[in-house]
């Protein structure tokens, strides 16, 4: 074999092996992903609880280990964003489930403002989410 046909099986080798050994996590994006809530009513409260899960939109299947680290939870559905709640995130009690205690004040429509790492992703999966707080 010459070196100019040497070359070609080398680099042709390169790229089956690349291809071959990627697996579908390499060629997620960001836009795979997405927080759903896991209730669309909440019951107003000091220590209402907001559940989410992250859901890797290709196979249907959660997300565990994101890390959280923006959250924030106002009223805009209903015009009044600057009507904000403390919100405070728990530990989850299942894998690709994440809970936040929040004070819901009054009942009317809120929103989750929430963004998070992925592991192996270099970039911030971003949602708002809103949901009904009922007496």
């Amino acid at each position: 074999m010459n070196f100019c046909n040497a070359k070609h099986v080398a680099a042709a080798t390169l790229i089956g092996l690349a291809l071959g050994s990627a697996n579908s996590k390499a060629w997620a994006g960001i836009d795979d992903y997405e927080f759903q809530l896991v209730q669309s009513a909440i019951k107003t409260g000091d220590a209402a609880i907001v559940a989410v899960r992250l859901v890797d939109k290709r196979s249907g299947k959660v997300v565990p280990d994101a890390v959280i680290f923006t959250q924030r939870i106002d009223m805009a559905p209903d015009g009044m964003e600057a009507m904000t709640a403390p919100v405070e995130a728990l530990p989850s009690e299942e894998p690709g489930i994440y809970r936040f205690k929040t004070n819901l004040i009054m009942a009317g429509g809120w929103r989750l403002s929430i963004a998070a790492k992925i592991q192996g992703e270099a970039e911030t999966v971003e949602s708002r989410l809103e949901f009904k707080a009922t007496q």
